[in-house]
């Protein structure tokens, strides 16, 4: 019982880490970001297992690492309130071509960020040809063009 107490402490404490960091964090996994989740996981396993090494202990703790993330889950469909809180909302970071700088240092994007997925998405070469940004749930930033005059 102590194992699933250790990992459903170390599971919901990674969570609230994660959560903290913000969603851009967690956006796009570099080189830099896989190696800190490996440290993150040799340096967390310890704390899980404890003495306990055994087959039986690593089957345990799986089960209730997958049936925490599958009980979160549900609770996300059945509450909007668990759902913001672990997946946050879209945030827009430009609206109707103003952009929000309060928004955009809290979420850690900058203009090279929105212009590199305005090139990615919306082939849009210059920021007046935007007209909204969002950071979506996932750190995944959207842009909506300003609609082109007919010629």
């Amino acid at each position: 019982m102590d194992s699933v107490l250790r990992a459903l402490a170390v599971y919901f404490g990674l969570l609230i880490i994660f959560r903290l960091t913000g969603r851009r964090a967690l956006a796009q996994m570099t080189t830099f970001d896989l190696v800190l989740v490996l440290i993150i996981s040799e340096t967390i396993q310890q704390a899980m297992v404890g003495d306990d090494q055994s087959m039986t202990n690593a089957l345990v703790l799986v089960l209730t690492l997958v049936g925490s993330a599958a009980l979160i889950s549900v609770l996300k469909q059945k509450s909007t309130r668990v759902e913001k809180w672990t997946e946050g909302l879209p945030v827009f970071v430009i609206e109707n071509g103003k952009m929000h700088e309060d928004r955009m240092a809290e979420l850690r994007v900058d203009e090279d960020d929105i212009m590199a997925a305005a090139r990615q998405t919306q082939a849009v070469e210059k920021m007046d040809d935007i007209k909204h940004v969002v950071v979506e749930n996932s750190g995944q930033i959207s842009v909506i063009p300003k609609q082109q005059k007919a010629e």
